[in-house]
Parts: structure tokens; C-alpha cells; sequence
């Protein structure tokens, strides 16, 4: 992972914090057919995470995840199966709202890439059973729920 990510995207995060701002977010716990699970592996964090991002003004929870699933992992068709939680992420230095979706495709294991590389370094499917070592706390916590037919909720 590149050095000077991770110092702009510590800085944004504090910036962000002492503002005081408040945002809003999405992910996806994208699931194929197989129920293999889509993670990417960000350039700027440690771990595999779920898909997901920023809702920016005007945008929509739906409008949102459906642009971060196709910038990220390149996913166009799919679909909301239900709103897993809605949870608060104060972790990383912010006060981020997240709405957390079960999103399904209808193929086995499709094609990932991701659009914006700066971003994102890798894209791949994982078994429920063979998740990655270093699987992001939150990504677990929200695996887990899904597993357990939970709706989650309270803190990212």
C-alpha cells in the first residue's frame, strides 16, 4: 500500500472529524449465486472490506450503492435481497451513517474489477467458509450478522 495514501486519507478523516461533518454511506455484502461473498482491498486501508462508499448530496441510498458496486467491483446487474442494518461508524475519525444492503446476483461468480485502481488494488470472490485472515473487524461483524439471519444495527 502506497504511503501517501494512507497520510491524504488520514488527513481527510481528520479534517472531516474536526468539521464536525457528518456523512452518510452504503455497502454491499454481495453474494453470487454460490454464496461466494464480493471483498475489495482498498489502497489506503489494511484488510478486505465490503463494497460500498459515500452518498453524496441529491443521491439516493439505491442510486449510491449502485454506482460504488459498478466503481468498484464492476457490478451492473444485481440485486437489494434486504437491508441488512443500519449502523454508526465513529472508528476512523468520523461520524459516518452506514446502510448496509444483502445484495444478490443472479451469476456464479462473475467477473470483478474495479474502475478506479488509486482506489482499490484488488477485487475477488470468497467463500462464507474461506474468508480472508485479514478481513476488515466491521466486514466480519456484518458476515456474521448475514450468516446468523440477523439485522444489524448500533455500531459499524
Amino acid at each position: 500500500m502506497a504511503w501517501y495514501h494512507r497520510v491524504a486519507g488520514s488527513a481527510f478523516r481528520t479534517y472531516r472529524r474536526a468539521r464536525g461533518a457528518t456523512t452518510l454511506g452504503v455497502r454491499g455484502l454481495v453474494l453470487d449465486r454460490d454464496d461466494r461473498v464480493a471483498l475489495v482491498l482498498h489502497t489506503y486501508l489494511d484488510g478486505w472490506y465490503l463494497p460500498g462508499g459515500g452518498v453524496p448530496r441529491g443521491e439516493g441510498f439505491d442510486q449510491a450503492l449502485a454506482r460504488e458496486l459498478s466503481e468498484e467491483i464492476g457490478l451492473d446487474v444485481f440485486r437489494i435481497e434486504r437491508v441488512l442494518g443500519v449502523y454508526h461508524d465513529t472508528v476512523t475519525l468520523k461520524d459516518d451513517h452506514v446502510v448496509a444492503y444483502v445484495v444478490r446476483t443472479d451469476a456464479s461468480a462473475p467477473p470483478l474489477k474495479t474502475s478506479d485502481p488509486f482506489e482499490i488494488q484488488a477485487v475477488r470472490w470468497f467463500t462464507l467458509d474461506s474468508l480472508p485472515e485479514d478481513l476488515s473487524p466491521a466486514t466480519a461483524r456484518r458476515i456474521a450478522e448475514y450468516k446468523a439471519g440477523a439485522t444489524g444495527g448500533g455500531a459499524w
